[in-house]
């Protein structure tokens, strides 16, 4: 009988150390629970609240379908029929863009053999008619495409680097193409624009 107790004690003493285990397994649930559901709310609320502000301002600026494709064709053929002597729409345009083709010269370097090619587009004003402008400039581009290689040759490589140079370099063409086209008038070029500035 002596036995038969032990073993009931011993039963009911597992038992009580199995609840416990549960217990405490419950406890450490509940305390990851408590520990990560504040950040889990953070999370879903800043989720939330970011889509709503995105689709906010996504309401409040259009769609981007709309800038673009916001000219009809009626108010294209309208522009179109209202577009003046000099090119412009209600005399609003202040310019219109040549394009030359690119150039390739070598550029002044001892050691091995570099060259830049440049594609350039001229802004020319809307004070020079851009039909008979274009037939202008096609009719001296030769000495236009001469004059730039000729400059561009004349550089070396750290002439060439950086910004600054940059901007430089489209000054001078600025300045020598004004005066080849214009030579007795107020410039009508108002700008270079680099479309390509490649060294190899």
């Amino acid at each position: 009988m002596a036995d038969t107790d032990e073993i009931t004690q011993e039963e009911t003493q597992e038992e009580q150390d199995e609840k416990k285990d549960t217990k405490k397994e419950a406890g450490e649930k509940k305390s990851l629970v408590t520990r990560f559901l504040p950040k889990v709310i953070i999370v879903v609320v800043v989720v939330i609240f970011a889509g709503a502000g995105f689709t906010l301002s996504r309401l409040l600026a259009g769609s981007p379908e709309s800038h673009t494709t916001g000219v009809s064709e009626q108010d294209q053929s309208y522009q179109l029929e209202n577009m003046g002597a000099e090119g412009s729409v209600d005399g609003s345009q202040k310019s219109w863009y040549y394009h030359l083709e690119p150039v390739i010269a070598n550029l002044d370097v001892d050691d091995v053999t570099r060259y830049v090619k440049a594609s350039l587009t001229l802004e020319v004003s809307c004070e020079v008619d851009q039909k008979n402008g274009t037939l202008f400039i096609d009719e001296k581009k030769p000495i236009l495409t001469n004059w730039l290689t000729v400059y561009l040759a004349s550089l070396g490589l750290q002439d060439i680097r950086g910004d600054s140079n940059l901007k430089r370099i489209q000054s001078q063409v600025l300045d020598a193409f004004n005066e080849k086209l214009f030579p007795d008038s107020k410039p009508k070029i108002m700008s270079v624009l680099f479309k390509e500035f490649a060294v190899q």
